[in-house]
Formats: C-alpha cells, structure tokens, sequence
C-alpha cells in the first residue's frame, strides 16, 4: 500500500516526532542522573543541610534566650524602681499628713459632754447596782428573820 505524503508536510512531522523523542529521552536521562545522584551524593547533602540547620537553630535560640533575659532583667528593674517609687510616695503622704494633722490640731481637744440619751452604759450599771442592793437586802432580812427564831427557840 503506498501512501502519498506532501512533501511539505513530511520533514515537519518527522521533525515533531524527533522533537517529542527527545524530550523523551532527556527525561529518561534526567531520571537515571537524579537517580544516581540521590544513591551516591544526596545522603551527604541532605546530612550537612540538617547540620546547617541544626547551627542556625541552635544560633537563634541563643539569641532569642539572650533577648529574652535582658527583657526580664529589665522588667525586674522597671518594678523595683516602681515599687521604690510608690513606697516613696506613700511615705511622704503619710508624713504631709501627719505633718498636717500635728500643725492644724490642737495638742489636747476639748471634752465635750454628751446628751442623757447618748450615755447608754450607765443606765447598765444602775440597774446592776439596784440588783445587787435588792439581793443583799433580802439576804439581810432573812438572815435577821433566821435569827430571831433562832432566839425563840432557845
């Protein structure tokens, strides 16, 4: 069987299908290279990478732990000196205070008398004093009465 071809269109599509083969083969190629290079160089590559990344790491944390340290030391001197500072202060309100109080009362304040219905512990003490008499003046009359039968009977 004889196929015509255009003369034209014969050197382009051999030219695509040389073209397609060679990608082809250049990804065979690629393939077997990264193959290879995975089994012989990749190991100790991928081995100074994480050694690479070990130091990087270890270099931060010491840095973050760095900063990290100095903002606490800071913080701890920020709330001394705050805490000196309001202790400061508070001393010297209380000494204006005391100071105040010294120079504007008098040394000894009158007494002053409080009304009858203000003096509620006496009325207490009366009634507890009553009490008492009345108990010890019944005591009297019957030790008084004890004693004159007892002179009757004799």
């Amino acid at each position: 069987m004889a196929t015509t071809h255009n003369a034209r269109a014969l050197p382009a599509g051999e030219a695509i299908l040389a073209a397609s083969r060679q990608v082809w083969l250049a990804s065979l190629g690629a393939a077997v290279v990264t193959r290879e290079w995975a089994q012989n160089e990749a190991g100790a590559l991928f081995r100074t990478l994480v050694k690479e990344g070990t130091a990087v790491e270890s270099r931060t944390f010491r840095k973050v732990g760095d900063r990290l340290e100095g903002s606490i030391t800071l913080a701890n001197d920020f709330w001394r000196t705050a805490r000196g500072t309001m202790t400061s202060t508070v001393k010297q309100a209380a000494d204006t205070a005391t100071t105040l109080v010294r120079e504007t009362l008098p040394a000894r304040l009158p007494k002053i008398a409080l009304p009858a219905m203000f003096r509620g512990a006496k009325p207490a003490k009366r009634r507890a004093t009553r009490t008492v008499k009345a108990r010890t003046a019944r005591t009297t009359a019957k030790a008084r009465k004890t004693a004159k039968r007892a002179t009757k009977r004799s």
